[in-house]
């Protein structure tokens, strides 16, 4: 991600891969840290759902954690 300062805001959202055309459902929109958190508290299994959004840039969640 390219934008990396705990105020930055972002979009948290998790993506079905399940329906057709992998619907999106938002679960937070606020600052980078407050995201992080609440990822942090979804289960392992949900965790590998969740993406975080800036207005530059798209990551998986798990894919943040690793770099």
């Amino acid at each position: 991600m390219r934008t990396t300062s705990e105020d930055a805001t972002v979009r948290l959202y998790r993506l079905d891969g399940q329906s057709e055309g992998g619907a999106a459902e938002t679960l937070f929109y606020g600052p980078l840290a407050e995201a992080m958190r609440i990822a942090a508290q979804q289960s392992e299994e949900e965790q590998e759902t969740l993406f975080l959004a800036t207005d530059n840039d798209v990551v998986a969640y798990l894919d943040l954690l690793e770099g």
